[in-house]
């Protein structure tokens, strides 16, 4: 079998197509994943589930050369409900970020970042959703409940549950069930 070196996967990575988020470039696991397979055809990647309880989903993922020699591992971590992707996928979201990073560590599509391109907006959407929501939000929802004719002692009760003391709280992950809960008290 013949040696690969770095200048071979150097090679396999020049056709690795890139994704732009906010200026900076970061390769897709499907493009790491056929990168490894034009060095590796016959190699695998294996994946296990390592934990998933309370919602909360860790996946290591192996990658092995053709002869059974480990190249690189890789982790991940997601919450279930944590992003519209992760509210039916977390799981299989995490497997594949777990992939990215383990081909990421074997020097797949790192050109510009270990971190993959679903990894990186992933993160992104994670930290938008934690974020508060803005005035005009604010403004709308107080208008409605206002409009609704709610007591203040429900509102209280309604943002409480999600650890809130006013609606200029709110974060942008928690603003719909809020919206929903208001709704159901018209």
């Amino acid at each position: 079998m013949k040696e690969i070196t770095f200048e071979d996967i150097q090679k396999a990575n020049e056709t690795i197509r890139t994704t732009d988020i906010k200026g900076k470039e970061y390769a897709e696991v499907n493009q790491r994943i056929k990168a490894f397979r034009m060095i590796y055809p016959q190699g695998t990647i294996h994946t296990e589930l390592i934990s998933n309880e309370n919602g909360i989903c860790i996946f290591k993922a192996s990658v092995v050369n053709e002869e059974g020699k480990l190249l690189a591992d890789g982790t991940a971590y997601e919450k279930e409900n944590s992003t519209f992707i992760n509210k039916t996928s977390y799981i299989e979201n995490c497997e594949t970020s777990a992939v990215g990073r383990a081909l990421g560590m074997a020097g797949f599509g790192i050109d510009t970042s270990i971190a993959s391109a679903e990894e990186v907006a992933n993160a992104m959407t994670q930290q938008d959703a934690n974020k508060v929501i803005d005035k005009k939000m604010i403004d709308s929802l107080n208008k409605a409940i206002e409009n609704a004719q709610i007591k203040d002692e429900v509102v209280e009760l309604i943002l409480g549950q999600y650890g809130y003391a006013s609606t200029a709280e709110i974060k942008i992950k928690d603003y719909m069930n809020i919206v929903n809960d208001f709704k159901s008290k018209k």
